[in-house]
């Protein structure tokens, strides 16, 4: 019963309406106590002759059913109460779990895939949920009837009857020990297994276009299938374990029942028992099959919540990866970069090796290179992504590892290459992290983007939804709403991660006019590889292999020899061929 000590802190802060609950359970344990004694009083009634008074067979009916709809309000409530309060149980566990997980840095996500992290958050919870309620329901409520059904054989009826009565008990004893054992095992199993089918559930969907477009509909489906079956082997082991506590159970009861019987019938020839007593007793036996299926039960789930516990407990202890204990961040977004230097993990080869720059408020850094050359690397290390292993970067006068992560990322309005929409109206994407924005500011920031009159041109308007991701929309288009929501924020510093791949060059041209224009005195670090977008930058950094290769202002990377002039001479002679 160890998941119970583990849930005990939110046992003591719910202890009230636990106890309300639990005393409402007991209540009714107490009540139908009283019915097969009733019953058993009212057949000897019967057999003596008793025609009228409250000794009658009338008499004992109206009390029966008085105790019914007592019984009945009383299972109401603690149905309501107690089911309630582990119902928010697994509301607290999502909330911190959800929470855990926005604190977590790349490094996090790295480790873990988002069909486990999923199912941990669905199912494992669920598990932990159950035993919070039917768990505490099945435990106290089976040990309380257990005991009032032992004091009602043992000390009303006859106590040699129901010694002779428990002689198979011992032997379910041992029979549950050993199921609770296989299920343990069997269901870590299953959830791991339910995990990894969620992983590739979540991966076909994600993929579905890719999927199809390689024509690979038929094998990814053998691979979905497989996967498949194995998760439903496992889970069919456990219900297969599960089954066995029936038998046992009954077989037990079975056999205590033909020694009652038996035994019964022998006091009862010796004129030790009355016929009446034996029926009370025989009906208490039967009430004996609700605490064994609840020790049962409570094993089941014991077992299913202390797997599940184990991995959401793992996630929820594991600590953070980029530290939160800074400082607020004093006036001023200026970034000063020094020695710089970051190795993924397990990677022998250095992601970058001693950058170098400042970016003083209201200047453009512009950064160029080849693909895998650090440029989104070293985004994700100012926005403290990852920690830097090496150097200093200081953002407003201050060491970035001395800040806030709020602060941090609140100073930076980040647009990556590939841009997240949610299943949300377009008005709502761009007012993601400024819910209460007017629809005028809103409208702005579209123009600002160059998508507004792309938005009009939807039946809708703003009011269009853009499908899961922004499926319905182009690339084009959903960058620019990107942009949009990111000017929406007037963040100090505004980050354009190769956003602009996806739109022509007089669109690019646009946007980035718009840019210089309203958003003078702010920041801004734009990665391209369409150089043309990196012509107003009062700075470029080209990277090649972590290291910085050139640095100056486009006319001064142009005049020459090196990778920047070459790669634009080759894009623009590449776009004059593209115009004929």
């Amino acid at each position: 019963m160890t998941l119970f000590l583990q849930l005990a802190w939110f046992f003591r802060r719910h202890w009230r309406t636990y106890l309300l609950a639990l005393l409402m359970l007991a209540a009714v344990a107490v009540l139908n106590m009283l019915v097969p004694w009733l019953i058993g009083r009212a057949i000897d009634s019967l057999v003596a002759g008793s025609t009228g008074g409250p000794g009658s067979l009338t008499g004992y009916l109206l009390i029966l059913l008085v105790l019914g709809l007592a019984v009945y309000g009383l299972r109401f409530g603690w149905r309501l109460i107690l089911f309630g309060t582990s119902y928010r149980l697994g509301n607290l566990l999502r909330a911190r779990y959800y929470q855990r997980l926005t604190r977590q840095g790349q490094a996090f996500y790295n480790l873990h895939n988002t069909g486990d992290l999923m199912a941990r958050a669905t199912n494992d919870i669920d598990a932990i949920e159950l035993a919070a309620g039917e768990g505490v329901l099945s435990g106290f409520d089976g040990l309380l009837t257990f005991v009032l059904v032992l004091l009602m054989m043992f000390v009303v009826i006859d106590w040699r009857l129901a010694l002779v009565a428990l002689l198979p008990f011992p032997l379910m004893g041992l029979g549950f020990y050993r199921i609770s054992s296989a299920i343990h095992h069997q269901f870590q199993r299953a959830l791991e297994q339910f995990s990894r089918l969620n992983d590739r559930t979540q991966e076909a969907l994600s993929g579905i276009r890719l999927v199809k477009a390689m024509g690979r509909e038929e094998a990814e489906s053998r691979t979905f299938c497989e996967i498949a079956e194995e998760a439903a082997q496992s889970n069919y082991q456990v219900a297969r374990s599960e089954a066995l506590y029936e038998p046992v159970i009954f077989l037990s009861m079975a056999a205590a029942l033909a020694l009652s019987v038996g035994f019964g019938a022998w006091l009862i020839v010796q004129q030790s028992l009355t016929i009446g007593a034996l029926a009370s007793f025989i009906m208490y036996l039967g009430q004996l099959i609700w605490p064994m299926f609840a020790f049962g039960w409570l094993l089941n789930i014991v077992e299913r919540g202390s797997a599940a516990l184990k991995r959401v407990d793992s996630l929820l202890k594991t600590p953070d990866s980029i530290g939160d204990s800074g400082e607020r961040l004093p006036d001023g977004a200026d970034i000063v970069v020094q020695g710089l230097g970051f190795n993924y993990p397990d990677s022998r080869e250095p992601a970058l090796k001693q950058i170098d720059f400042s970016l003083p408020a209201g200047t453009m850094l512009g950064l160029a290179g080849p693909t895998g050359a650090g440029k989104s690397t070293l985004i994700q290390l100012l926005m403290r992504y990852w920690e830097a292993g090496e150097g200093e970067i200081h953002l407003g006068g201050q060491r970035l590892a001395g800040l806030r992560l709020s602060e941090v990322r609140g100073s930076f309005a980040y647009v990556p290459q590939d841009a997240f929409l949610f299943s949300l109206s377009i008005a709502e994407n761009i007012a993601l992290a400024c819910p209460d924005a007017a629809p005028a500011r809103i409208e702005a920031a579209a123009r600002l983007a160059a998508v507004h009159e792309d938005i009009l041109a939807f039946p809708d308007g703003y009011a269009t939804l853009v499908g899961e991701r922004g499926v319905t929309l182009s690339g084009g288009q959903r960058q620019r709403l990107a942009i949009a929501r990111a000017l929406l924020t007037d963040a100090p510093v505004l980050v354009l991660d190769d956003a602009l791949s996806a739109v022509d060059v007089h669109t690019e041209q646009r946007i980035l006019e718009a840019l210089a224009r309203k958003r003078r005195g702010k920041s801004c670090i734009v990665i391209s590889h369409r150089l043309s977008a990196l012509q107003r930058a009062d700075e470029i950094l080209v990277l090649a292999h972590g290291e910085v290769l050139e640095r100056g202002r486009h006319e001064e990377l142009v005049q020459r020899d090196g990778w920047y002039g070459r790669m634009l001479a080759y894009q623009q002679l590449e776009a004059s061929l593209d115009e004929r």
